[in-house]
């Protein structure tokens, strides 16, 4: 089956669609000049000579348009495979030898047209070359009936089956990439539920119980302040004591939330310099200006960031290499994230308000999964600013600057 848009080439198989069409453009150009050349030289000075030429010239020239038109059977595309048949077809009317140049343009039918349609048009060209072939013998040779359509046959058949394969192929890859992204989703949910389940049980055997230690310890307390101020006073004590362990419990409960690479008093310059995109990228890391104590939350902030724009340089851009930048500017700090990919098709620039969009391939939406929109809450809710750039062909730029609260 041809590649529409219904059925569009997957681009696994890309490169192999161009090397056949570039090995069928260069066959036929070749055949067509052998053609002219034979002509001429066996038929000099004939009054037809002219016509010959310009069919020559004119079926040469409309079959350099064809790769512009693409490989859809739009009407343009069907327009265009009627004149160069049609062209041809006159050709071999006028000089025979010029037949064979019928052998790349079966490839071109086959990728042009519906099966069905494709098949008719081959056995018509085919035609025309038996009786083309027919005319230039001096007697009757059963190979000239029998090889063309024998050849044109297999050919057909070769091609029709190559593209039932890639199109099973190409649908397969589909279903496993989409499995995959499934996966992915449910093992998300349930690590999602099992945290959260954590959580609670963490915080009831700890924070809830403390509370609720304090609020009989200070409710008892109020009941004898007056009548036996010290038993008061040591429930208020132990109170107090309930307090401050329930602050350690809450801390390290918040300790735990953090990013594991920010464990330990890990910086945030080490952490992203130990971050990477996969074994098909290079993962560089920089860092400008003076470092100074950032607080918790935007260290975690810029950590996601980095690591949501690398999962998204990974799977979409098609880069080689990456850049993270973190810059301190004294009353902000920068993290840009740089890759070397084909960036988008149609660059547009969003900032923490959530409003702007881009692709990092030519068809796919950067706002379709949830990279960017957690990353634009993230800054968002630091009061900074996201920014996207992209050049189609030359990578993307995706920069996150907060500010920063001045030292007293």
């Amino acid at each position: 089956m041809p590649p529409t848009e219904e059925h569009p080439v997957h681009p696994a198989s890309k490169p192999d669609t161009r090397t056949l069409a570039t090995v069928a453009h260069t066959a036929f150009f070749l055949l067509l000049g052998a053609s002219l050349v034979r002509f001429l030289l066996r038929h000099p000075g004939e009054p037809r000579t002219p016509w010959i030429l310009a069919l020559s010239i004119t079926l040469a020239l409309l079959y350099v348009l064809g790769p512009a038109l693409g490989a859809a059977p739009t009407t343009r595309r069907l327009l265009w495979l009627g004149l160069v048949v049609t062209t041809w077809m006159v050709l071999v009317v006028l000089a025979p030898s010029f037949a064979w140049c019928a052998v790349p343009l079966f490839f071109t039918a086959l990728r042009t047209l519906p099966p069905r349609a494709a098949i008719v048009l081959v056995a018509l060209l085919t035609g025309f070359v038996v009786i083309a072939q027919l005319q230039l013998a001096k007697s009757f040779d059963p190979n000239l009936l029998l090889a063309p359509p024998a050849v044109a046959a297999l050919a057909t058949a070769v091609f029709v089956h190559m593209e039932r394969q890639a199109q099973a192929q190409r649908t397969l890859i589909d279903d496993l990439i989409r499995t995959r992204r499934e996966l992915a989703a449910t093992e998300r949910r349930e690590g999602t539920l099992a945290e959260r389940q954590r959580l609670s049980m963490e915080i009831h055997d700890t924070l809830a119980q403390n509370l609720s230690s304090q609020q009989m310890l200070l409710q008892a307390a109020d009941r004898t302040w007056d009548t036996d101020p010290a038993t008061a006073r040591a429930h208020v004590r132990t109170a107090t004591g309930i307090a401050a362990h329930g602050l350690a419990e809450a801390r390290r409960l918040v300790h735990d939330l953090a990013p594991r690479e920010l464990a330990d008093g890990a910086g945030l310059a080490e952490a992203l310099r130990s971050l990477d995109a996969g074994p098909d990228i290079e993962v560089r890391f920089h860092l400008e200006g003076t470092p100074t104590p950032l607080p918790d939350r935007v260290q975690s902030a810029l950590l996601r960031i980095a690591q949501g724009a690398l999962a998204n340089v990974r799977e979409h851009s098609g880069a080689r290499t990456a850049a993270l930048t973190l810059s301190f500017l004294g009353d902000q700090v920068v993290l840009d994230i740089a890759d070397d990919g084909h960036g988008f098709t149609e660059p547009r620039t969003g900032a923490s308000t959530g409003t702007g969009t881009g692709t990092r391939s030519g068809t796919r939406s950067a706002d379709r999964g949830h990279g960017l929109p957690a990353m634009r809450a993230r800054v968002r809710q630091l009061g900074g600013t996201l920014t996207i750039e992209s050049t189609p062909g030359e990578g993307t730029v995706l920069s996150a600057a907060i500010p920063l609260e001045p030292a007293p």
